[in-house]
């Protein structure tokens, strides 16, 4: 994809931020001791036909008020348990395994929830390749970022034996189950990006007081009319004290449109990575995707969690972890995500494949039905009193191999020509958090890009 520049570009020497983030993880050694898997989750497998089985005999006297849940009556029980049976309704499963905490089913195409409840007659042609990101290389210097991957090329099977690779012609689907549905009051704030309200995009939540008071940014924003985008996220997993009141963190792009009032109001199409120990019961970042077709109010949910967004590709775990992370002053891992409307489907490529689409039917013909009207890249977190860690945890200033980024940062117009962003800087919260950039350069590879992020903490 050729991309053209709407503005002259600006230089930055990215060779020698690259030069002192190795010198200085020479001179200095930097170590950060987290407990990173405080709140994994016991390992376990289970076949799929014995977890539907479980589901189906489950009563509300083994969750209401049991132990950690937090579902509030046995009438919100009943929603969930039904809602289960419901996307699994009619699935025929052969293989499943466990990844990073998470149980996976592989689920033919045909057969996912999406698929049949929509009512869908056949699965949309995708873009052609040349509409995919230019898989750009910051150079090759050894302290160049690494491409991420969710599946350890060393580990082909979980412990259990099973692989984890889900066979040609079905796709990987994280398992919905009553255990972690029950951590949340009901099914719709299961649903929700996060609780009371959080995690909408940041233009929104900064015009909402009540919102914003929970819900901390470093962001970065353009207003243009386009048919999506891409960045390349640099991968870390900040840790998320829960018992001291923070929720999650995360880094990600929205794409947005819509007046944020009525019905259908604000939309989204949202990607990124996600440290959320409530929902998916560790302290690895996932990677995850959401929609919104009103303002967040009753639509929207999690990857793969209703019946939204249609998965084509047989890779491209949504609400898995990673095999490996940033370090600080060390090996730095990203991947690059990109969301096209195309035919009128939004579809989301995850490191230079489309793994499926939102149809266009899921936005009732609104803004995102024919394009969005905003661009925003950046860190959230959300808290109480006190908030996580966003990005690396270090301040966007520490530069490269420090801090988190975001780059080669472009948009596709309204002719589905590809334009590099033009974004303006938000910085919310800077007792917290912080953006540096963004900054240009076409000989770097890195061509626009900023450093987000910041060690979050209380006074936000």
């Amino acid at each position: 994809m050729k991309i053209k520049t709407s503005r002259p570009v600006q230089s930055a020497n990215i060779a020698g931020i690259l030069q002192r983030a190795v010198l200085g993880s020479m001179c200095a050694l930097v170590a950060v001791t987290v407990p990173m898997n405080a709140q994994t989750l016991p390992q376990q497998f289970v076949p799929f036909k014995d977890f539907l089985a479980s589901t189906q005999s489950a009563s509300s006297t083994d969750y209401v008020g049991l132990h950690a849940n937090q579902v509030q009556d046995a009438a919100a029980f009943e929603t969930m348990r039904q809602h289960i049976l419901t996307m699994y309704q009619g699935a025929q499963v052969n293989h499943s395994f466990v990844l990073d905490s998470s149980q996976f089913d592989c689920i033919p195409v045909e057969q996912q929830p999406t698929v049949r409840i929509l009512g869908l007659k056949s699965i949309a042609p995708q873009p052609p390749q040349s509409m995919l990101a230019p898989l750009s290389s910051p150079g090759n210097d050894a302290a160049a970022p690494k491409s991420a991957s969710q599946l350890d090329p060393a580990k082909p099977f979980d412990e259990f034996g099973n692989s984890v690779a889900c066979e040609a012609g079905t796709i990987p689907m994280r398992r919905l189950t009553l255990d972690e549905m029950t951590r949340f009051p009901t099914l719709q704030q299961f649903f929700q990006k996060g609780p009371n309200g959080a995690g909408r995009a940041p233009g929104s939540d900064l015009a909402n007081p009540q919102v914003a008071a929970t819900h901390k940014y470093s962001f970065t924003y353009q207003n243009v009319n386009n048919l999506g985008g891409n960045s390349n996220l640099n991968l870390w997993s900040p840790y998320v004290n829960t018992s001291a009141g923070e929720v999650f963190s995360l880094s990600q792009e929205w794409y947005v449109g819509g007046s944020g009032t009525g019905l259908p109001g604000e939309q989204t199409a949202e990607v990124g990575w996600q440290n959320y120990p409530s929902k998916y019961g560790s302290q690895s970042s996932r990677l995850f995707i959401y929609w919104t077709a009103d303002g967040y109010n009753t639509t929207g949910c999690y990857n793969l969690d209703c019946a939204a967004f249609v998965q084509v590709a047989d890779n491209g775990d949504l609400g898995a972890g990673f095999s490996n992370y940033s370090a600080f002053g060390g090996a730095q891992y990203e991947f690059t995500a990109e969301y096209y409307l195309y035919e009128s489907n939004w579809w989301l490529a995850i490191q230079g494949t489309w793994i499926g689409y939102y149809p266009g039917s899921v936005y009732h013909g609104g803004q995102l039905a024919s394009h969005a009207t905003e661009i925003e890249y950046g860190t959230e977190g959300v808290g109480t009193t006190l908030w996580p860690a966003e990005g690396s945890g270090d301040w966007s200033t520490t530069g490269f191999g420090y801090a988190a980024y975001q780059r080669n940062l472009f948009y596709l117009n309204t002719s589905a020509a590809g334009i590099w962003d033009t974004l303006t800087p938000q910085d919310p919260s800077p007792k917290c958090y912080s953006i540096s950039g963004p900054y240009s350069s076409t000989s770097s590879g890195w061509t626009v890009y900023f450093y987000e992020g910041g060690p979050g903490g209380s006074g936000c």
